[in-house]
Order: C-alpha cells, then structure tokens, then sequence
C-alpha cells in the first residue's frame, strides 16, 4: 500500500505510478475519449464560419447580417467563460468523469437546438447554452488528460489534443460544402443539419468516454486514496498484460492537504499573492489566443465573402485549408516544447504569429493583397499561432500546484478567453459589416498585439523548459 493519511494529509506515490507507465492503449483510450471535446469544438466553431455566408442571405430562413454573426460568436464565448466557471467549480468538487459526461450531454442538447433558429435571440440563446457544455469541457477534460498521461509526453500529447480542435474544423468545413450546395439541399435547410452534426459526433463520443476511469489524481486529494489505489492497480495491471514485462519502479512520493472544494475567490488570491507572475502569464497568454482566434475563425467566411467576393458555396473549402495548417502547427511544433522548452517555444509561437499579422494587416492596408496571398499569410499566422495558443492550457496546467489544477484551468479561461475571446469577434464583426478594409486591418493590428503581449508575459516564467509539473514534486501549496 502506498498511500497513508494523516490528519488530512496524505502520502502517495500515485503520481509517480502514473509517470513511468510506458505508453499504452490505456492512454490512447484516453486521448480519443477525452480529447476528441476539441474536435467539437472546431466543428462548431468552424461550421458557424462556413455557413455564416449563408445565414445572412435571403432564403436563409434566418434574418441575420454579418454583425449578428459577430454577437453569435460573442455570445458562445460568453457561454464558454460562464460554463468554464460553473462547471470548473463542479468538476473540483464532484470529480472529473462526472462532469465531463454530464457537459458533453449539455452541448449535445443545445446544438442539435441550434439547428432550429429561426430568428436572432433563438441562435444567441441556442449558442450561449452550447458554449456553456464546451466550456465546462475545457475545465473537465483539460484537467483529467494532464492527470492522466505522463509526464514526459505531456506537453506533446497536450498540444495534439488541443490542436485536434482543427480536425473538426476540418471536418465541418468539408461537410458544409455539401450541405451548402442547393442543388442538393434547400438554401434553409443545409446550414440547419450543419449544427446537428455536431450531435452525431457527440454522441458516439460518449459512447467512448464512458471507459475513462475518474482520475486517481482527483481521488486522492478528495480524500478516496483507496479508490486511486485501485483505480491504478488496474491500469498497471493492463499495461503488463499489454507489454508482457513488469513496470519499473516508481519515483518519489509527494504529500498534499485533502480537501473538499477551494472557492474561487481563494484561487484568485493564492495566485496573485503566491504566483503573481504566473497569474500575470496566464492571463495573457488566453487573452492573446482568445482575442485572434476567436476574431478571425468566427469572421473568416464573411471576410473572404465581403472582400474577396467568394461565394457562401465555396468558403468552406477555403476553411478546410486553413483548418489543415492550423492542425499541422501545433502537430509539428508540439515536440518543441518537450524538448527545446516552454520558454522559448512560447515566445517563438506568440511573437511569431503576432509578426506575420502585423505583416497582413499593413499588405491589407496597402490594397496589394488579392484572395490567395492573403488567405496564405492568414494561414501561416494560424500555423505558428496554433501551438503557442495551445500551450496556454498546458501552463496554466504545470505551473500550478496539482490541487488546484481544474478550477486553475476555468479560472483563467474564463477571464481571458472573456477579455479576449468576446471582444474579438465583436470587433471584427463590426469591422467587417462597416465595408472598409482599412478597419479590418486595424483588427488585425489589434489581434497582433495581444499575442505579443502573451509573448511578453512568457518572460515571466522563470523555469524554462519545465517538462514537469510544479504542485506534483513537492508539498502542497496550501500546507
């Protein structure tokens, strides 16, 4: 037995059994349970982009313009911070499987509802309730995959995961071209099977996710170390059978305080009293990536339509391109940061792209862009952004202690996708509707200096490529 309890504090070495497991099917199984929540996510976001053309033209059966596809997308990040925050609190509370399980049957409902808005308050409502299930995702999903995939293959397997969110992006792309063809589907009718693929997808997720165990991790600092014990036993036990040698040894144990629940007003002021810069590092950093992504992802089909006359029929094959560069960026460059470092990977990703679209908004200003260098440039600016913007959930994950991890992960999200994440596809949305290229350039302006603001703030880390997570190799923080 490797766990004993103490007046509230236990012993364990659960983490480190974790940590030296070899790669198995146990944490594939974990890896499509879990981390296909980012394919929804690219779909909806994605499908929204794709048919967003549509929406606004006559025979839609929507009344909408391009600056009410703009509050759309506001109002699902709205949805997304607030789910962040209620589910967050739940899933430290009552556990990771609970949660996960019950934020996936929320986003099903609300976007198979969505494929019935026939006016504008239906879609805000359907989309605010749809970013409620993924943002509860965000807190549940991204808090259980650092538990319970190893250390050494985090920081790679992490940035995979989130990046699979353009493999839905992708997908909704490629599917929306059928659905957007009226020689086989009606002007209103295409768009509305549109959102009620995402339900498909999510069901036959949770058919998957059923097999996730709860996290060990979660059990034994909520006072179950007898249920983590076994829980681990049985992954063990696995492995062996799978690979037919025995497990080496694990490393040292670590000792935490068990508790029930943190309120968030503590976390808060743990972090900017204990770890003001890593406070200061993670807000920028979502600030940053929620202000350009969700600002050109959300508006990227109204651009291409209002500037470079590409018709609503065509737009999501343009999407399925820029999905594919956005998933080979952190594809590719997710190694990096395990091997070069965090540091220097965050930095080269945030400033990188933040360059790139200060290189695009000055072309667009200049009127010298046509339709394919400018789509280019977009994507190249996606491409190193990608992975820059996913390590901002692996940070905020490692560079806070282990018990405070999922409300850690909904408290930053929330406040920075809410800062950056609404603004962003307001701005553009208005931007766009206002006709002048000039303005979108502005945005675009904008959208470089957030990242470089969460390039900046990366200076404020000061253990450059920790590949491990602070709160898991020492006491905790509360004690």
């Amino acid at each position: 037995m490797t766990t004993t309890a103490e007046l509230g504090v236990v012993t364990t070495k659960v983490p480190a059994r974790l940590d030296r497991l070899p790669w198995s099917r146990f944490h594939w199984r974990i890896v499509i349970g879990l981390g296909t929540v980012w394919i929804l996510d690219g779909l909806e976001v994605t499908i929204v982009g794709a048919v967003a053309a549509r929406m606004t033209e006559p025979g839609s059966g929507i009344n909408l313009t391009s600056a009410d596809i703009g509050t759309a997308a506001a109002i699902y990040v709205a949805g997304a911070c607030a789910g962040a925050l209620l589910f967050g609190r739940l899933t430290d509370r009552y556990g990771r499987k609970k949660l996960f399980m019950l934020t996936l049957v929320i986003y099903i409902l609300a976007t198979v509802a969505t494929a019935f808005a026939h006016d504008a308050w239906y879609l805000y409502l359907a989309r605010f309730i749809t970013g409620m299930g993924i943002g509860g995702e965000y807190a549940a999903i991204n808090s259980a995959i650092d538990e319970l995939i190893p250390a050494r293959n985090r920081g790679q397997v992490d940035l995979a995961i989130n990046g699979s969110y353009w493999v839905g992006a992708a997908l909704g792309s490629l599917v929306a071209v059928l659905l957007l063809n009226e020689s086989l589907l009606a002007a209103d009718l295409g768009w509305r099977l549109a959102f009620g693929l995402g339900g498909i997808l999510g069901l036959g997720i949770m058919l998957v996710r059923r097999h996730v165990p709860e996290s060990p991790r979660w059990l034994f600092i909520h006072g179950h170390e007898d249920e983590a014990e076994r829980i681990v036993d049985r992954i063990e036990a696995e492995v062996r059978q799978e690979t037919g040698r025995e497990l080496t040894e694990p490393g040292e144990a670590v000792t935490v305080r068990q508790r029930d629940v943190i309120p968030f007003r503590e976390i808060a002021g743990v972090a900017l009293r204990r770890y003001p810069r890593r406070a200061v590092l993670g807000l920028a950093l979502f600030v940053g990536q929620a202000f350009l992504y969700n600002a050109i992802v959300f508006d990227l089909g109204t651009i291409l339509n209002g500037f470079f006359d590409i018709g609503s029929g065509s737009i999501p094959y343009f999407l399925a391109l820029f999905a594919i560069a956005n998933f080979l960026g952190p594809l590719l460059l997710g190694r990096l940061f395990d091997t070069v470092g965090r540091k220097p990977m965050i930095a080269g990703t945030y400033f990188g792209s933040a360059v790139v679209a200060a290189v695009l908004a000055v072309l667009l200003v200049n009127g010298s862009l046509t339709t394919w260098p400018f789509f280019l440039l977009v994507s190249l600016t996606f491409f190193v952004a990608s992975a820059g913007a996913s390590s901002a959930y692996l940070t905020v994950s490692e560079v806070f202690p282990m018990e405070t991890r999922a409300l850690s992960i909904s408290l930053f999200f929330a406040i920075g996708t809410a800062v950056g994440g609404i603004t962003g596809p307001l701005l553009f949305g208005h931007l766009i509707h206002s006709g002048d290229a000039d303005l979108v350039a502005i945005g675009f302006l904008v959208g470089a200096a957030a990242m470089a603001l969460g390039g900046a703030g990366r200076g404020l880390l000061r253990c450059p490529g920790r590949t491990t997570v602070p709160g898991e190799h020492r006491p905790a923080a509360h004690r």
